[in-house]
């Protein structure tokens, strides 16, 4: 398994709740972009249109071995294959309790392109402020650990 692209903001801005696994529909190119880590996640999101789960924004550049690729659109939007019944938990919850889908990274597993996502709920600025301050707390923690091995 090899980690193409990840949304390093996602844990930050968001509380998850869920996380999801599903397959990317893409285009020959676009594979072979995609495993040279040529994935941008920047600003993408996913929808439900009619019963079917699509990733809106996922930047994945030109091939350029392809050769001339004419009214190729790298932010087209894309469907991603996940189980019914997965799919029915997710428009339950995501009307529901107003929760956002967000993905969180692009891999491959066995050949395939895969997407991680998850079900999210957005963060309040103080909630931010508290996860800074643990995030440092925890830092100072190590260093102090590592200065008394040394003693």
């Amino acid at each position: 398994m090899t980690t193409l692209a990840i949304n390093k903001r996602a844990k930050f801005d968001y509380d998850l709740v869920a996380e999801f696994e599903g397959g990317l529909i893409l285009t020959g190119a676009e594979v072979k972009s995609a495993k040279k880590s040529n994935v941008s996640m920047q600003g993408s999101f996913l929808t439900i249109v009619r019963g079917e789960l699509f990733i809106k924004h996922l930047h994945i550049g030109k091939y350029a071995p392809a050769g001339l690729q004419t009214e190729y659109d790298p932010t087209r939007d894309r469907k991603v294959l996940i189980h019914k019944q997965e799919l029915k938990k997710l428009v339950g919850k995501h009307e529901a309790e107003g929760l956002t889908l967000l993905p969180l990274s692009v891999y491959t597993k066995g050949g395939l392109v895969k997407l991680s996502f998850a079900l999210a709920r957005g963060k309040k600025k103080y909630e931010k402020r508290e996860s800074i301050k643990k995030r440092d707390v925890l830092r100072d923690l190590r260093e102090e650990m590592k200065k008394t091995k040394h003693i």
